[in-house]
């Protein structure tokens, strides 16, 4: 199996690069250099997806059997659709990754992969979507261009050599964004921890390797389609996430729950102060049975919570990047929202 991996050098990217090497296939990566370092063993191109001379030469150094890419995250979908349609002659399927953003229920709504997306069209630039000044409703802007982004590459390589693959959250070793790293290093300091309740509430974390496993099996695949990359609803808690966070970090932590109404109270920043915490009804509740149905394989969230944690402390350094600075909650708005419940 020859495959190009779009990125390639860290978190997502490298796991399916690192995935591949390990099941012997030929595996070729497309990067700036810019972050991060692609596993040994890959050939690395260098070069630009929005630069078509780039691209061009990319495609010189075909064919592949697949593309799995992984780096469109912040790129418009009309940069999309130029790249897969110069890849499409010189490669049999396209996996794009997506995310559960592109749907328009998210996160208000239940959702399964036949939710319908928002509008994103396939020639779409970085603008289309945009929030005018003063809007108050529901921002669209990222899952516009990831929902545009995916059409693109249906598109360009048609809906039988299109596999869509749309996370949530994604957690594991080499995680940048900073979420599971945050819950670590404060649960390792110990003392009285402010946990968003209620704990036996719902969440639907994904490992980065299993994403990156399911990647790699539909670029196998002899057929196309879109599924939702989540952990099955029900199994996963934030009580037993937040107790796997005590448990692998070693602090003598005692966990303080805090219902929802006095956290909107106090004006805590869902999703990022207290990382994965979200009141929205729809957040945690994504069917992924078709996923599940081709091989998607979700391991244990406290397996990941112990491999990110021993990742951390054998010298894991994450390629950094502006959203790590989001997430985590000051020590003094924690400790004034713990003397409020008065535990």
């Amino acid at each position: 199996m020859r495959i190009l991996v779009l990125g390639g050098s860290w978190f997502l990217g490298r796991a399916v690069a690192e995935d591949a090497l390990h099941r012997g296939w030929d595996v070729s990566v497309f990067n700036r250099g810019r972050s991060g370092h692609a596993p040994r063993g890959v050939r690395t191109v260098l070069g630009d997806r929005t630069v078509a001379e780039d691209l061009d030469r990319l495609a010189g150094e075909g064919p592949w059997d697949a593309v799995v890419d992984t780096s469109a995250s912040e790129m418009a979908p009309r940069d999309v659709l130029a790249g897969a349609r110069v890849l499409e002659p010189v490669s049999g399927r396209y996996v794009y990754v997506s995310t559960v953003n592109a749907y328009r229920g998210w996160p208000t709504e239940s959702l399964s992969e036949d939710s319908e997306l928002l509008d994103g069209p396939s020639d779409a630039d970085a603008d289309y979507g945009r929030l005018p000044e003063g809007w108050d409703g529901p921002d669209w802007y990222y899952g516009r261009q990831k929902a545009g982004s995916e059409r693109a590459v249906s598109t360009a390589f048609g809906n039988d050599r299109t596999a869509l693959l749309r996370p949530g959250v994604i957690l594991g070793p080499g995680e940048y964004v900073g979420r599971l790293p945050w819950w670590l290093r404060r649960a390792s300091r110990g003392g009285r921890m402010l946990a968003p309740g209620p704990p036996e509430k719902s969440i639907q974390p994904i490992d980065v390797r299993d994403v990156a496993a399911f990647a790699l099996n539909q670029a196998g695949a002899d057929s196309g389609g879109a599924y939702n990359c989540v952990a099955p609803v029900g199994r996963e808690t934030m009580g037993g996430f937040l107790a796997a966070c005590v448990q692998v970090s070693g602090g003598d932590t005692q966990l303080v729950w805090a219902p929802d109404k006095l956290l909107l109270h106090h004006g805590v920043q869902q999703w990022t102060e207290l990382p994965l915490w979200r009141t929205h009804a729809g957040v945690w509740k994504i069917e992924s049975a078709r996923a599940q149905a081709a091989g998607l394989v979700c391991r244990p969230l406290a397996e990941t919570v112990a491999d990110t944690w021993a990742w951390l402390h054998g010298g894991g350094t994450p390629v950094e990047h502006p959203r790590w600075a989001e997430h985590g909650i000051a020590a003094e708005k924690e400790n004034a929202i713990l003397a409020a419940l008065g535990q």
